[in-house]
């Protein structure tokens, strides 16, 4: 399974990858690690792929995701600012996801629509049934301590 994510980045859009363990599901806790001293978390959504597909054009990606979850997009910033990209966000646990859900209850805006994330992921790799792509919503990063 992959996780690939968009995320605002410096007031552009990037792509993150996530590795398997930084999904938080099952009402685990999240533990802050103790490497960071500034760790931030954006509202985010979560697509779930449906089917296999690659070079897929945004005119036809809605058929290829099938529900949504709503998660928390968490990034250390401070190895960010270091240029870590990897350990600034995928580190473990670090996309708590919530249940899974019918397309037509979303209605919150996002820094790039999901038919363009699955175009854009599609065009550098192949997605696959079971695939997660998270797209941050148009809401500013805030703290998770102070």
């Amino acid at each position: 399974m992959k996780i690939v994510g968009f995320s605002q980045i410096s007031g552009e859009v990037k792509m993150v990858l996530k590795c398997d363990s930084s999904l938080l599901v099952n009402r685990k806790p999240f533990f802050i690690p103790d490497w960071s001293e500034d760790i931030r978390m954006t509202p985010c959504v979560a697509i779930r792929v449906s089917r296999l597909g690659k070079n897929i054009g945004t005119r036809f990606a809605s058929r290829y995701y099938d529900a949504i979850a709503p998660a928390l997009n968490i990034c250390a910033v401070d190895a960010l600012a270091g240029g870590d990209e990897v350990k600034a966000w995928a580190f473990d646990y670090s996309l708590p996801l919530g249940k899974f859900m019918d397309l037509s209850q979303w209605n919150k805006e996002t820094v790039i629509s999901f038919d363009e994330a699955i175009q854009r992921v599609s065009a550098i790799m192949t997605i696959r049934q079971g695939d997660l792509i998270f797209v941050d919503c148009n809401i500013a990063a805030r703290p998770l301590v102070k």
